[in-house]
Formats: structure tokens, C-alpha cells, sequence
């Protein structure tokens, strides 16, 4: 049997490396503008050495070859990866059960998503531990664009009201778009002596600890809508959560408390029967689901506002061409008037952020509310 001759093998298999890689090299040249891809090549190209100068042998050159495509693949534009997104169905994590306000959101928004971006939009309902169940699955997705999370207030109320968190709600995401603020409305049943804001305040201080106000549950954002309420103007009034706001819209009908703060839908045609008095919205605007009713701010309390958001976030390191994209898209269905029509009726006024707009507004928000959380003393149970 014929000996096999390895320098002969060696020789030939380094010459169509050394062709290769310098192919793959020139290519990676002036894809990054910080020269960090320029840098790898180099170290690469240094590593596999030059045949027939010493240079390592046939095993190793190959590896190298296979090192300089695999980084040439990564060094593609992500201009270029936005263009082929979506390929496939993209994953939209819900952090709240089907049928609430969240979900009906969440179907208006997909619905044309899908549309517009040719592929399935997929709703995943992921409640559970107030949203943190949901944001953790997107925390930890591959930041491809596919897997989307929209995130409500919980999302900044959660740091300071958990003692730890899976994930960093700044850090290990990507804002996309605030897509809608709901302002909630405070109600009072009839028995009580105060028709407005003013006048609540000002029975509050005569009644210190007395009394008594509802909410959709500990933590949840028309709790705190009382606690701003209390550490703005002093007052001491008494939460008392339950289990959704339908539990306690109806303990207000039936004049088992005498106030609480609801979400607008709900409440909105108990107060045109005159069966429950609207004080106001907690927005620094007048909602559109109800124009008639002032606001906090207008009722003698300026830089109140309280309101109840959804946003779209990706995972942290989602390329910015696709986070862009999205943007776009989502913006352009919020602009749309059937939309905004249709949300408005659902007690949603649309926003449409710039990712960075988005990103501060988190930012803003976590720092409000844990400065309210921790003067309030609340824990989650």
C-alpha cells in the first residue's frame, strides 16, 4: 500500500486557506466602524500563520478558515437582517390573563401586525407573580426580533415592590414602543358627602383614617393611584384590595365602601346612570373615554398623574434595524383612526413613543413609583 504523503496534502490544503481566508478578511475590512471586526480578522489571521513560513499546519488552518466565515457571518449589516425580518411567526408574550384590558390590546395590535408584516403574530398569555412570569420568558429569548413582550405598568412598579426580580427591567430589555396610557377614574357612591376632587380632600383631612377606598388589588396601579394621592396632599385614607376591580366596583354600588379607583370602562356607564360619582381621571389629560370628567391636576393638585401603560419591549440585544421596524410598524397601526377609535372605546389613549422615548419613560417611571412604594411601606404578599 502507496504511504500516504502528508507534506504534499499539507502543502496544497494551507495554499487554498491562505486564498480563502484572505477572501473572507478583505471582506470583514471596514464592517464595523469601531474596527473591532478589522482587530478579530487580524488576531485570526496572526493565529493560522502563512504556510510556508512556519505557519501552522493543515488541522489548524482549517479551523481558522472556519473562525473567519463564522465571524464574516456576524459582520453582516443589520440592515440586512431587518430586510428578511420576519422570515416567521413572531411570538407576542402577554403578561396578563385573556380577556382583560391587556388582552384586548394585545389582539387590536397583533391583529395588524401580522398583517402588515406578513407572518403570524402569536398572542401568548403568560400571567402570573404581577407580569414578572411573562418578562422573565422575554428576558431570556434569543434577541432575534421574535419573541416580543408587552409589558404593562408592573414592569416599573415591580423593582421596588419584589425583593428580587429573574431579570433587570432596564438592562436585559429593549424598548420598542409605548403603545397607550389609560388614565383610571376615582368614583365615590353617592352616600359620600364629596362631588369633586376638592371637596374629597378636604372631607379626607376632617376624617383622618376614616376613610375607606378600593382598588384592583395590593400593588396594582389604582393602588398606588391612592398612595400618590395620599403622599401629595397628606390625606389618610384606608386601602382596601380586592381580587380585580369588578369586586370592588360592586361593593361602591352596593355602598359597602365609599370610594375607589377604577378603571375608566367599567365605571363609566354606572356614572351616567347616576348610580356612582365621577371626581376625576388620575392622567395629566382629560381621557377620551371621558372628556366631561376633569382631571386630578385641574381638581387643585398640578404634577398628579397616575395612569395604567402597555408597552412593546424585545430582548436586550435585538439588532436596531429590527427593533426600528418595528417601531415603524407599530406606530403607523396606532396613527390609524379605526384603531385609535377602537382603543379610545376601550379607555386606551395611543401614544406611539421612539424606542428612546420609551427607554427614558421606564426610566422615569421606576424611579416615581419606588419613591411612593417605599413612603407607603407596601410589600408584595
Amino acid at each position: 500500500m502507496k504511504s500516504l504523503d502528508l507534506g504534499a496534502t499539507e502543502n496544497s490544503s494551507e495554499i487554498f486557506v491562505r486564498e480563502a481566508t484572505g477572501r473572507v478578511a478583505r471582506n470583514l475590512e471596514g464592517v464595523d466602524g469601531s474596527g473591532s471586526c478589522v482587530r478579530k480578522r487580524r488576531r485570526l489571521t496572526s493565529a493560522c500563520g502563512h504556510p510556508g513560513r512556519g505557519g501552522k499546519n493543515a488541522a489548524s488552518a482549517w479551523l481558522c478558515l472556519a473562525a473567519l466565515i463564522g465571524l464574516a457571518g456576524l459582520a453582516l449589516p443589520a440592515s440586512a437582517q431587518a430586510a428578511a425580518y420576519p422570515a416567521r411567526s413572531i411570538r407576542y408574550i402577554v403578561a396578563q390573563a385573556p380577556g382583560g384590558s391587556s388582552d384586548t390590546l394585545a389582539r387590536v395590535i397583533t391583529k395588524h401586525l401580522a398583517e402588515s408584516l406578513g407572518q403570524p403574530v402569536v398572542v401568548d398569555n403568560r400571567p402570573g407573580a404581577t407580569g414578572n412570569i411573562g418578562a422573565e420568558l422575554v428576558a431570556h429569548a434569543a434577541p432575534d426580533g421574535y419573541t416580543l413582550l408587552q409589558a404593562a405598568t408592573s414592569h416599573a412598579t415591580n423593582p421596588a415592590l419584589e425583593a428580587k426580580l429573574p431579570f433587570d427591567p432596564i438592562r436585559d430589555f429593549a424598548p420598542v414602543v409605548l403603545l397607550s396610557e389609560a388614565a383610571n377614574l376615582w368614583v365615590a357612591s353617592p352616600s359620600l358627602p364629596a362631588k369633586n376632587m376638592r371637596e374629597l380632600i378636604a372631607l379626607a383631612k376632617s376624617r383622618p383614617g376614616q376613610i375607606k377606598y378600593g382598588s384592583s388589588g395590593i400593588g396594582s396601579s389604582q393602588h398606588l393611584a391612592g398612595e400618590l394621592l395620599k403622599s401629595l396632599t397628606s390625606i389618610d385614607i384606608v386601602h382596601i384590595p380586592y381580587k380585580g376591580s369588578p369586586q370592588a366596583l360592586i361593593d361602591v354600588l352596593g355602598g359597602r365602601i365609599p370610594l375607589m379607583c377604577s378603571t375608566i370602562a367599567p365605571a363609566m356607564p354606572h356614572v351616567k346612570e347616576g348610580k356612582i360619582t365621577a371626581l376625576a381621571v388620575t392622567g395629566l389629560r382629560r381621557s377620551s373615554a371621558a372628556p366631561d370628567i376633569p382631571t386630578v391636576n385641574e381638581s387643585g393638585l398640578p404634577g398628579y398623574e397616575a395612569t395604567a401603560w402597555q408597552g412593546v419591549l424585545a430582548p436586550a440585544g435585538t439588532p436596531r434595524d429590527i427593533v426600528v421596524k418595528l417601531n415603524a410598524e407599530i406606530v403607523r397601526i396606532l396613527n390609524r383612526p379605526e384603531v385609535k377609535k377602537q382603543l379610545a372605546d376601550q379607555g386606551f389613549d395611543t401614544v406611539g413613543s421612539t424606542p428612546e422615548e420609551f427607554g427614558e419613560f421606564i426610566k422615569v417611571e421606576i424611579a416615581k413609583w419606588a419613591k411612593v412604594i417605599k413612603a407607603a411601606g407596601i410589600r408584595m404578599e
